[in-house]
């Protein structure tokens, strides 16, 4: 599995290297969409620093704490921000699998942590566990408690290797067998959300008996979990955070433009549609990426 070297992003000093993002070995292109580390240990943050925010995303994820005691931050109300005027929960686990998250979401830890986290294609999640991306929704879980038994050997594998090197390549070693045995004839190539959901919609089409319209939806949302109009926003949004890093430079984005040229109505609905995925306006999320340590995840990923 290679490591991506950090793009040039122009941030605060003061902000710490965003972690390390690792992409998948080629036979498993198809199933993992990266592997994410995140260590603060030997650190001082204050507790505004030691927040973790995430973007709603339609992969599943499974999660390793460990070191650290992490906490998931729950909103006051369903409209509420995940930083002030919410409740800290302890996780699930020290394993925990997530569904698809139709919104975001933010964790906290009261000192330093270390830990993993595996993102994986829901339809390749279905046919690796059995378990329905759909009935995940929104959820994290104890791994070792909803995961099939045999899994219990690959959190035992991750925490005994010594390194985070050597915890990816069992989690590697142990995913490309069953993942061999399992994956669809036509498995394709998880690149950016919009690849792999045109993908999901060819596969649809040429799997199965029926062809309508309907069936097609509900083959793609027993596999994904989310509807097909849901996995096309994630795109749409994805790429214009590309843009948005890619057009700005060391400056701010022309947001109206950004958005006729990705696709959206206008300045107002690719606003309404950050919102929905991030929590901020593209402006505030611009604002966060480069000057708050809570936004590290946004970091990494360009």
């Amino acid at each position: 599995m290679a490591t991506l070297a950090p793009v040039s992003f122009s941030v605060s000093p003061d902000l710490l290297p965003s972690g390390e993002l690792w992409l998948p070995r080629a036979s498993l292109v198809s199933c993992l969409r990266a592997v994410i580390v995140r260590s603060t240990l030997g650190t001082s943050l204050n507790d505004a620093q030691r927040i973790n925010r995430f973007p709603a995303s339609p992969m599943c994820s499974l999660c390793w704490f460990l070191e650290g005691e992490p906490y998931r931050m729950l909103p006051a109300n369903a409209a509420g921000p995940t930083a002030a005027g919410c409740c800290r929960v302890p996780m699930p686990g020290r394993w925990v699998v997530g569904g698809p998250q139709t919104r975001p979401t933010a964790s906290w830890s009261p000192g330093p942590v270390h830990g993993m986290m595996v993102l994986v294609a829901p339809d390749a999640f279905l046919a690796l566990t059995g378990l329905a991306p759909e009935s995940m929704k929104d959820q994290l879980l104890d791994a070792a408690a909803v995961l099939p038994v045999d899994w219990r050997a690959l959190d035992e594998r991750v925490r005994a290797a010594p390194d985070d090197a050597s915890r990816i390549e069992a989690f590697e070693a142990f995913i490309e067998p069953r993942w061999s045995a399992c994956r669809p004839d036509r498995a394709g190539r998880v690149q950016r959300y919009a690849d792999w959901a045109t993908h999901l919609a060819q596969r649809a089409v040429v799997s199965g008996p029926g062809r309508s319209l309907r069936q097609l939806e509900r083959r793609i949302k027993r596999w994904a979990g989310l509807p097909m109009r849901e996995l096309q926003g994630f795109g749409r949004a994805e790429r214009a955070f590309f843009e948005a890093k890619i057009s700005a430079g060391d400056g701010d984005p022309d947001w109206a433009d950004l958005a006729a040229d990705t696709g959206y109505a206008d300045q107002a609905h690719l606003s309404r549609i950050s919102r929905r995925i991030t929590g901020y306006s593209p402006k505030a999320l611009y604002d966060g990426i480069r000057g708050d340590e809570s936004f590290w995840i946004y970091r990494l990923w360009t």
